[in-house]
Order: structure tokens, then C-alpha cells, then sequence
């Protein structure tokens, strides 16, 4: 599969309403997919950044999406080791602003990070603003620029390799300093891993379905009790069970209560396809 999302409304940063950007998903939820057996010839390529336009609407990025690993079914998993940090990465990226605001950026999100885990690189990307056409005037040629802004992602990966992510980008009406946002970004990774668990809030979802994809075998997830409890998980499982799906086994993995088990049994939904010669 290959697919180019382009024009208008396609927007790569983070939003106001709690939508990841693409550099997340390249970064902390496709590599998970190497968890099921999934790992050749899978990946997000960002061809042209846009933050939100006005409104907290518009955009005209362009991503696109290779995903060409064909396997029968999802491996089953057991993750129940969180580990220790071990490392930090990030992209601070920004959008027909300047190259400044990546700096401002990284340099206050590593003094939050510096501190508690050494091995820590936030890399920079600066694009220019993509151009629209402009709309009711009498100059057919004429352009407007959309989706100015900049923003941060921030991964950290744990010795057993777990994945925990931020997401923060500017609003669409500004007011927020490069300062203030890569310091709310570093605060938000710190408190995305003291929830606990193998896995983050955003990417709980990806590896549930998953798992009830997957061979007629019991796998196991360790996840925190607040995101256990979270409604978009709650909401998932229950739709999941109204598709056919297994239901899920808790219990907890800690004597302090603080993570638990989920056991999924697979319902060996597979890729009946073939490749084409």
C-alpha cells in the first residue's frame, strides 16, 4: 500500500484537539508494529510540513504512507517489562517561522531532560510555509500561505524497548513562546511515563487491536491504571467486543496497584491476500 495524502486539510503537526502529529506516528507508533512481526518496508514520510491554519483548520502538507509487509497474522505478544529510559528523541519543526524557534525549543526541553537522561537529541526541521490559492479574488494566480507555526515531538525509549511520546505545537492564534511550549512538551513526556505501563496512552489502541487481530493464543500488555481507566480505551474495548472480539482479562501486575495485565485472545483475523505478480 501506498498512499500520498495531499491539498488542503492535511495537516502534520500536533492539534488543539489532542490529534498526534506525523512525527509521532513515524516515531513512536509505527515501530511498534515490529512487536507483531511487521517491520519490512513500513513508514511515514513527511514530503511537506503544515501546522494548522486558521481556525485550527486548513493545512496543506503532504505525507506519504508505505506499508508493504504482507504477513498471515500478528505475532502474540507478551510485554510486561517497562524497563528503565534509556534514551530521548525528538523533532522540533517549524513551518514559515524562524529557524529560531526550533533553538528556543530544544534548548528548554533539554534543560527538563538533560538532567534525568543523558542520551538526549532533538533534531531540527524548517520548512516554508505551503501556499493555497487565494479564494474570491480577481487574480487567478494569486496565493495565500497556510499552516505557519512550530512545534515539538519528543520519544523516549526504555532499555526493554518501550516507546512513550509528547506532542505539543502551537495554536493556530498564537500567544504561546517557544520557551513555554518546549517546556510543557518535556513536562508532558514526564508525565506521560510516570503513568507507568509498556506503552503510552496514544499508542494503547494500535496494540490492542492488534493483539485481537492476532493468532488464537493469549497475549499480555502491561498498561497503567490510569490509562486502563482512560474512556478512550473503555470505549475501544467495548466496541471491539460489539465486532466479534475476545473480551480482556485484568488483573494487576503490581502489589501497589499502579499497573495491571490485560490478556487479549487473538481471533485470527488474517491477510487472506496475495501479492500480485
Amino acid at each position: 500500500m501506498n498512499v500520498l495524502f495531499t491539498g488542503s486539510g492535511v495537516i502534520t503537526s500536533a492539534t488543539a484537539a489532542g490529534d498526534m502529529s506525523a512525527d509521532t506516528v513515524r516515531t513512536a507508533i509505527l515501530p511498534l508494529y515490529a512487536n507483531f512481526g511487521i517491520t519490512n518496508n513500513i513508514e511515514v514520510r513527511i514530503l511537506r510540513r503544515s501546522n494548522t491554519g486558521s481556525n485550527g483548520k486548513g493545512g496543506a502538507g503532504e505525507v506519504q504512507l508505505v506499508f508493504g509487509h504482507q504477513i498471515r497474522l500478528p505475532k502474540t505478544i507478551h510485554l510486561l517489562n517497562p524497563g528503565r529510559i534509556k534514551k530521548i528523541r525528538g523533532v522540533a519543526y517549524c513551518t514559515g517561522v524562524s529557524a529560531s524557534n526550533n533553538a528556543r525549543m530544544i534548548e528548554t526541553a533539554r534543560g527538563v531532560l538533560n538532567s534525568l537522561v543523558g542520551d538526549t537529541y532533538i533534531f531540527s526541521d524548517v520548512s516554508s510555509a505551503p501556499l493555497l490559492p487565494q479564494a474570491n479574488t480577481s487574480d487567478l494566480n494569486a496565493k495565500r500561505k497556510t499552516g505557519i507555526g512550530f512545534g515539538l515531538s519528543l520519544v523516549a525509549e526504555s532499555s526493554t524497548g518501550c516507546l512513550y511520546s509528547a506532542d505539543l505545537a502551537s495554536p493556530p492564534a498564537g500567544g504561546v513562546t517557544p520557551e513555554d511550549l518546549g517546556q510543557q512538551c518535556a513536562y508532558q513526556l514526564l508525565e506521560t511515563i510516570s503513568l507507568g505501563g509498556t506503552v503510552s496512552l496514544a499508542a494503547v489502541p494500535t496494540m490492542l487491536i492488534l493483539m485481537a487481530m492476532g493468532s488464537e493464543d493469549v497475549g499480555r500488555l502491561q498498561v497503567g491504571k490510569e490509562i486502563l481507566g482512560n474512556e478512550q480505551v473503555i470505549s475501544l474495548g467495548r466496541d471491539l467486543r460489539a465486532f466479534g472480539a475476545s473480551g480482556w482479562g485484568v488483573r494487576e501486575a503490581t502489589d501497589e496497584g499502579t499497573d495491571f495485565i490485560v490478556s487479549v485472545v487473538g481471533r485470527g483475523v488474517g491477510n487472506v491476500g496475495r501479492k500480485i505478480a
